[in-house]
């Protein structure tokens, strides 16, 4: 795949990647290793969300990270090389914990209900609401569908297909009268659905009353959610 760099998001041939891990040392190699790469990646995430990939420079990064530019082009290669790691490290945690919770579900039933299918997918990225790192990622997550296709498409296929797919499939075995094509776009509906949702947009904030509506309460949240998509989901 070809990377991206510049501010623009432009096409360019993939930079050479030094190793990520290891406990080797090579000349210049800095101690801490695991530190600083986490240290950069968590300064980068909240930019990254903040200003999108092509508002973002290394230099606001480093700054951030209180480390050179020449450090982050050692460990990430190149801004997109950040940007995919940055991306990836937290979304596949979610996508793990979706394939198990819906194994799980599965194992235990014969026949998900739609409704426990939904909470299945939902819950892993709610749990990143907990923390201001989680946050911002999922600001990042949203502001993903927004950048090129250079940029996006490939990162959320390596990251969110293969658990997606097992998703419109079990949905399908709850849900035979729904084509693939609806199962698809019911699924694609959810997905925007809690991208929206679990954001922090403060749009909420701003529509209801004071005191009617606690953006902590997560739990009122999950069920606004549910209650939504498993409508759509069971829709005729």
């Amino acid at each position: 795949m070809n990377a991206v760099t510049g501010r623009r998001g432009d096409v360019a041939a993939p930079p050479s990647r030094k190793p990520k891990r290891g406990t080797q040392k090579g000349p210049g190699r800095p101690e801490g290793t695991s530190v600083v790469r986490e240290t950069i990646l968590n300064a980068a995430e909240g930019i990254f969300a903040n200003l999108g990939y092509a508002g973002t420079t290394l230099r606001e990064v480093a700054n951030e990270a209180n480390v050179t530019q020449a450090l982050i082009n050692y460990y990430f290669g190149s801004k997109y090389g950040l940007f995919e790691e940055v991306f990836l490290r937290r979304s596949q945690i979610i996508a793990d914990a979706r394939t198990e919770n819906l194994a799980a579900l599965q194992a235990s039933s014969d026949k998900p209900s739609v409704r426990d299918i939904v909470q299945a997918f939902l819950m892993p990225t709610l749990a990143f609401r907990d923390t201001a790192e989680g946050r911002s990622f999922l600001r990042l997550q949203a502001r993903l569908h927004t950048e090129p296709p250079q940029i996006s498409y490939q990162l959320r296929t390596n990251a969110y297909g293969t658990s997606t797919r097992d998703y419109v499939n079990a949905l399908r075995a709850a849900l035979p009268h729904l084509s693939e094509l609806d199962a698809t776009w019911r699924v694609t509906f959810m997905v925007g659905t809690y991208l929206y949702a679990f954001s922090d947009t403060h749009r909420m904030e701003e529509m209801m009353p004071p005191g009617v509506y606690d953006p902590e309460d997560t739990n009122d949240l999950i069920e606004q959610v549910t209650r939504f998509v498993t409508a759509g989901l069971l829709a005729p």
